[in-house]
């Protein structure tokens, strides 16, 4: 097939709800990383709360973002993309916005009332709300509305533009703490996502599938979720594939504390985040060229173990050019699994239930997240504070991944995820 006949098939094949759905992701991820860019260092500089409570609280709210999918993804099968995701970025405005509002004199009484620990943890489940929605519509509308021949090409477009946000959401959050403050990084993200509310009411229309089945009641979509939960095998596998999350996700709660609690106290934590992202923005086309031949559980444990073994240069070169060359490798050993395995999961949903099984794709996400980050913390404190040999605290996450990689290894011996019934690769 010619470059013109398959540029052809790309445009012919996806409706125009999946370019709509598409591109409020890429600004829902532009303000959820310009506000976890910058989230540790809030908490712990201008808040002053502990390395632990800190890595908790990062913890708490990263297991809200990322767990709520699997309840959002089977209403949203209710309730329709349309309505939830106009839900979802509504609450998200009002969470960052009281989030950038905590030091303004109208919030000084709840503050007073019920302190800073409880009173921003609050605020912080207001904004989680909204990706529990978002991610499972627009990964759900992404199945819908893509052709057959497409789809996996599809999905390589959703994440290249998560990772578009997810570059551009950290520079955002740099150049506004470093010019307007950083309370002001969250208020710029409640803006961004006010427009795709916006965005989402005039121009998404509600995809469709003919002869779908659709849930008919909120019980009947909550017993739906006990479904994929009775798949022991598949629940086993999404459990193992955590540890990818609580490796990936350390760049978020403890690579910002390191390299100004222990590396440079001025340095641009947030600026380097967005490193990781714009790695995948560069090489991903490369990447999935590369891998096409390698099945989907295959590349995803490679990119575990990459992933994981990304650490060991900060840990060997404690300096801002060690961590650059970590997110560097990291983002090669994410760019390796992430396309596969969002495919590998939409591969698995029957009809009628994309939004419920994209859902329990983010399941990983969660676990990977609350583990994350109370680890991040209690490291950083041992390693750092306790021990004052904070770069070696990387061998231990490193450590963490390359046991999810064996696990990995050993599940694929074992029940063989990587053949369908008939034989054929189900990914």
């Amino acid at each position: 097939m010619s470059f013109t006949q398959r540029l052809q098939e790309v445009r012919a094949g996806f409706e125009p709800a999946f370019w709509v759905a598409n591109t409020t992701e890429l600004f829902e991820r532009l303000a959820y990383y310009g506000a976890s860019a910058v989230l540790a260092i809030y908490l712990s500089e201008q808040l002053h709360f502990s390395k632990e409570l800190t890595g908790w609280m990062i913890g708490l709210f990263g297991f809200v973002v990322w767990s709520l999918p699997v309840l959002g993804g089977a209403l949203a099968d209710r309730f329709g993309f349309r309505n939830a995701l106009l839900f979802a970025y509504l609450v998200m405005s009002i969470g960052y916005f009281l989030l950038g509002s905590l030091a303004a004199p109208w919030m000084q009484a709840t503050r007073q009332v019920l302190g800073d620990k409880w009173l921003v943890l609050g605020i912080l489940m207001i904004p989680a709300l909204g990706p529990a929605v978002v991610k499972p519509c627009v990964a759900g509308t992404t199945a819908r509305t893509s052709a057959e021949n497409v789809r996996s090409i599809g999905y390589s477009i959703y994440y290249t533009l998560v990772n578009i946000g997810g570059a551009v959401g950290p520079i955002m959050a740099w150049f506004v703490r470093t010019r307007l403050g950083i309370a002001n990084v969250f208020r710029v993200s409640a803006l961004s996502v006010f427009l795709m509310f916006c965005v989402t009411l005039v121009f998404f229309r509600e995809p469709t599938r003919s002869g779908e089945q659709h849930v008919k009641s909120v019980v009947a979509a909550i017993k739906n979720m006990f479904v994929v939960l009775g798949n022991s095998r598949f629940v086993l596998f999404l459990l193992i594939f955590s540890s990818f999350y609580i490796v990936f996700w350390q760049e978020f709660v403890s690579a910002p504390l390191f390299l100004r609690g222990y590396v440079d106290p001025n340095a641009n934590a947030d600026r380097i985040l967005s490193v990781d992202a714009l790695t995948v923005i560069c090489f991903q086309i490369l990447v999935s060229y590369l891998t096409r031949r390698i099945p989907a559980f295959p590349a995803m444990t490679l990119g575990l173990l990459i992933s994981s073994l990304s650490w060991l240069i900060v840990a060997v070169h404690p300096t801002i050019v060690g961590m650059i060359g970590s997110l560097i490798v990291l983002a090669f050993g994410e760019m390796t699994q992430s396309a596969r395995y969002y495919e590998y999961i939409s591969r698995l949903a029957p009809p009628g239930q994309q939004g419920l099984y994209m859902g329990y794709a983010f399941l990983p996400i969660a676990i990977g997240y609350f583990i994350a980050g109370p680890l991040g913390g209690y490291l950083l404190h041992q390693f750092g504070d306790v021990l004052h040999r904070p770069q070696q605290m990387w061998w231990v996450v490193t450590g963490v991944g390359v046991a999810g990689a064996v696990l990995m290894l050993i599940y694929d011996r074992v029940f063989k995820p990587g053949q369908a019934r008939d034989g054929t690769e189900p990914a």
